[in-house]
């Protein structure tokens, strides 16, 4: 029977985890539950550093960009000792139940404190990258593309008043979701996106076709890469095969700022509520989410081994848009 719930958001912050927390906190309170607010993640978790939370402890924090529990990576959760020791910090607190906001990595912790240490547990998606399986959109998604778009939009205006060529750089490690929808929506001659590769040849033609119909300026959305250089790299060898000027933009982490939007408020609410409830009926190892407007909960382990493509008919529309 879960009477207390412990509550954490880890790995990167996304704008709508506040959100998720004041409906983790309510929701739990009207069913008679008490909610264990950790702070700093899975680091808090191991120093026993947290808080009991009430119903007006999470007032006037919708709006607010980050989270109020604070976050962090955890290097001590990857070994079987630091489990041990969470699941053992847990129990002694009378913990039943453990909801984790945050991304594949927050999930692989909790996945095996379920595993090894058989404490139920439930994920949120909260990240801004969109891509975990099992859900439609991740909180923070939607507020990051339009802080994104924002600024492109801007950028824009210099590229054209100079007659440059700029490469603007997104986040995304290993997905390509935010470069393809700022890029159709900020209108970028070129996204280039993970798993969908254009050598540089191949860019520098199109960009050249580009120009011969007339275009004075361009914007190429990255997506960022695994080298921290990584767009530099391209734009560097752009300059020098073309003799033309290019310029880098890093976006970074002003992405993960600001008051989430509406989309992001209610997402974030829609799955807390659904965390809870999914604790209080017994199911455990899941995450909750959202696919065509209704609640979905899938094994934590497939969110990060099945993979969430790209839809092709975006790779395919951001290329005639770009003619």
């Amino acid at each position: 029977m879960i009477t207390r719930i412990g509550l954490l958001t880890s790995g990167g912050d996304a704008p709508g985890m506040n959100a998720g927390i004041r409906a983790v906190v309510r929701t739990a309170f009207s069913k008679g539950c008490k909610v264990i607010g950790i702070h700093r993640g899975y680091s808090g978790l191991l120093e026993q550093d947290s808080t009991e939370m009430e119903s007006r402890s999470v007032g006037n924090i919708i709006q607010r960009g980050g989270t109020i529990l604070r976050t962090s990576r955890c290097e001590e959760m990857r070994e079987r000792e630091g489990r041990v020791k969470a699941g053992r910090i847990l129990k002694a607190n009378d913990i039943d139940g453990l909801i984790v906001i945050g991304g594949d990595g927050s999930f692989r912790g909790a996945h095996q404190i379920f595993v090894e240490e058989g404490l139920p547990v439930v994920g949120v998606p909260g990240t801004i990258d969109n891509d975990l399986y099992g859900t439609d959109y991740t909180i923070g998604y939607d507020t990051a593309i339009e802080t994104a778009l924002d600024c492109i939009d801007k950028i824009r205006d210099t590229a054209a008043s100079h007659d440059r060529l700029f490469f603007i750089e997104v986040m995304g490690h290993h997905s390509g979701f935010i470069a393809m929808d700022v890029g159709i929506a900020g209108g970028a001659e070129e996204i280039l996106i993970p798993n969908h590769e254009v050598t540089i040849p191949q860019l520098c033609e199109r960009i050249m076709k580009a120009m011969q119909k007339g275009k004075r300026s361009n914007i190429i959305v990255v997506a960022e890469g695994e080298k921290p250089e990584h767009t530099f790299d391209l734009a560097h060898q752009v300059q020098e095969r073309m003799g033309i000027e290019c310029r880098v933009a890093i976006l970074g982490h002003i992405q993960r700022g600001g008051s989430p939007s509406a989309t992001d408020r209610v997402l974030a609410t829609k799955l807390g509520y659904a965390a809870v409830n999914a604790l209080l009926e017994g199911k455990s190892d899941i995450m909750v989410g959202e696919i065509n407007g209704k609640i979905q909960y899938t094994p934590l382990q497939d969110t990060w081994e099945k993979k969430k493509p790209i839809n092709p008919e975006l790779i395919d529309l951001a290329k005639i848009m770009a003619l």
